[in-house]
């Protein structure tokens, strides 16, 4: 058995409940602790932390980061959580749940500075780092003890120590010999966690387990599961691999692997982005399509401006729509070749919310953009239909003016009218 101290990194020659040398509670005791190599690391309520980081007469109380009355949940310290406050909940049900906390609008641009600074001390212990958001990723340590003169798990530790004292907030650490159980180790203890998973009790250790929580498996299918009289990772284990597979095709091969712990995925450094998307949640809910078609406009106008500036397009695009009851929407449409242009983003995106809006009330729309791939092959000139060309260069010359005298140089109609409609609020 080798034993860890968090606080202070020593090496306690047996298990003991305190540390002999800086007498903390907080030790690891794993069998198989010097011999793993993959973390899944994950700040503890992000948001909120740097929250009451910036302001300490917050630190006692209940924090929500999130929209105004209409919004939703970003994220909530662990206080909060006590009352049954959760990521993603609408605003008004979490402050009916808890009417004393304090509510604070996202200030993404500083949690950004914090996870950048974070990712770049994660990229100075390894460069196998794979990022999940902005506060969590994976890594993978492997070979690199001679770098850092300790085992993974002492750099881990001593990694979770810096930020704390640096950037003032807290992170929790799964350490294992794969992505899927680290990733389920580092939720394990929360917060300012540190659990190691091993190969030789993994099984064990899932048997137990909804099998909600395998990577993959959402409330739509851990339903069907549960209907099929499979509530735990343990009822899987006991299930035929070829049994699974007749059940649930692909799905349920892959069950059977990660029910017994078993995954071979590898730590990915670079992971781009599977879509480009923008939102907005309304002051009031809208039912009227004049209303929501320039509103729909301004937003696909932002999400061919970031795929211009990253240098994608993409084929697939989605409209969401979130009705007054809280009930979402998506609908998709596969374009014929990859596109960044606003003016196709919401062609498709328009035909899609015509068929929607049949009077019920929406409080949220979206548009995003899919199936992404390098920008060299988007907007092929059009032969058939010319006026496409002409609203494609012009598309084109405003992006020039935009750029040389900022974003309001030239507006259009549409884009004027979402400004001056009732305004959208973004969450």
């Amino acid at each position: 058995m080798s034993s860890l101290c968090r606080d202070c990194g020593a090496r306690p020659p047996k298990s003991k409940s305190r540390c002999p040398s800086c007498g903390s509670p907080r030790l690891v005791d794993h069998v198989e602790l010097d011999d793993l190599s993959i973390a899944h690391i994950d700040c503890d309520a992000f948001y909120a932390s740097i929250e009451k980081r910036d302001n300490p007469e917050l630190q006692d109380k209940p924090v929500i980061v999130g929209g105004g009355q209409r919004g939703v949940v970003s994220t909530c310290c662990y206080i909060a959580r006590i009352y049954g406050v959760r990521s993603a909940m609408p605003m008004f049900k979490a402050l009916e749940a808890c009417p004393d906390a304090v509510v604070i609008k996202p200030n993404m641009e500083k949690y950004s500075r914090a996870g950048k600074d974070i990712r770049e001390r994660m990229r100075a212990l390894t460069p196998l780092v794979e990022p999940l958001s902005i506060d969590e990723a994976f890594l993978d340590l492997t070979g690199t003890e001679r770098l850092h003169r300790a085992t993974p798990a002492e750099t881990l530790a001593r990694f979770v120590r810096d930020i704390e004292q640096d950037i003032g907030i807290t992170a929790s650490v799964g350490l294992a010999p794969n992505k899927f159980l680290a990733k389920l180790a580092s939720d394990l203890e929360k917060p300012r966690g540190f659990s190691v998973i091993g190969a030789a009790e993994a099984k064990s250790v899932l048997a137990p387990m909804p099998v909600g929580r395998i990577w993959g498996v959402g409330k739509v299918f851990q339903k069907k599961l549960e209907n099929d009289g499979i509530r735990t990772i343990g009822e899987l284990q006991v299930m035929e691999a070829n049994e699974l597979a007749r059940r649930y095709g692909s799905i349920g091969l892959r069950l059977a692997k990660l029910s017994h712990g078993e995954d071979t995925r590898i730590v990915k450094p670079q992971r781009g982005a599977k879509s480009v998307s923008s939102e907005t949640t309304f002051r009031t809910d809208i039912s009227s399509l004049d209303t929501l078609r320039p509103i729909l406009r301004n937003l696909s106008e932002k999400v061919s401006a970031r795929l211009k500036k990253s240098g994608l397009s993409g084929r697939g695009v989605t409209l969401k729509l979130k009705t007054a009851d809280f009930k979402t929407i998506t609908r998709a449409r596969h374009l014929s070749d990859p596109t960044q242009l606003a003016d196709r983003i919401f062609a498709a995106g328009e035909d899609l919310l015509q068929n929607e809006t049949d009077g019920r009330r929406f409080r949220l729309i979206g548009i995003g953009v899919s199936d992404l791939e390098d920008a060299d092959r988007a907007d092929p000139q059009d032969l058939v239909d010319q006026s496409a060309e002409r609203r494609k260069s012009a598309e084109l010359a405003v992006d020039q003016l935009r750029d040389k005298f900022g974003l309001k140089a030239v507006e259009l109609g549409l884009t004027h009218a979402a400004r001056t409609a009732e305004k959208p609020r973004k969450d």
